[in-house]
């Protein structure tokens, strides 16, 4: 059997390396959840296409898992609000001020993570029935 794919990733970059990879991967999941079962069991080839499909969605969510955890390692580590624990004193020293340069990035990045992993967990959370529902078909 050819390795058939009823979907491709579009994009710059490679997976896992910044928001176009992540457009990307939703750009693909949101194409597959477009995918209607129905339609593809009209087909001469039945069998071949939902196999085919049912294969392409597990493996957009495996690659969306694997985001979805890389993602997550973003939102990990020291609080970047730890700062309102320091000393009075630190906050409105030099040393402060080149801090909130520091805390201001770290919660950015903490915010585009959180947003890209929100999507994609939300397009995949879509895509789980369709996985279901194609191997029930195969």
């Amino acid at each position: 059997m050819t390795d058939r794919s009823l979907s491709s990733t579009v994009g710059i970059g490679a997976p896992g390396q910044g928001p176009d990879a992540d457009e990307a991967l939703s750009t693909r999941l949101r194409d597959l959840a477009l995918v209607e079962i129905d339609a593809l069991i009209q087909s001469d080839r039945a069998h071949e296409l939902v196999a085919v499909f049912a294969d392409d969605v597990a493996d957009a969510l495996r690659e969306a898992r694997t985001r979805i955890a890389a993602l997550r390692g973003q939102l990990g580590g020291a609080d970047p609000l730890s700062v309102l624990d320091a000393a009075a004193h630190q906050p409105a020293s030099d040393a402060g001020a080149a801090g909130v340069d520091r805390i201001r990035g770290r919660l950015v990045a903490q915010a585009e993570a959180a947003r890209a992993l929100a999507r994609l967990a939300d397009l995949a959370a879509g895509l789980v029935a369709k996985l279901f529902e194609a191997d029930r078909r195969r």
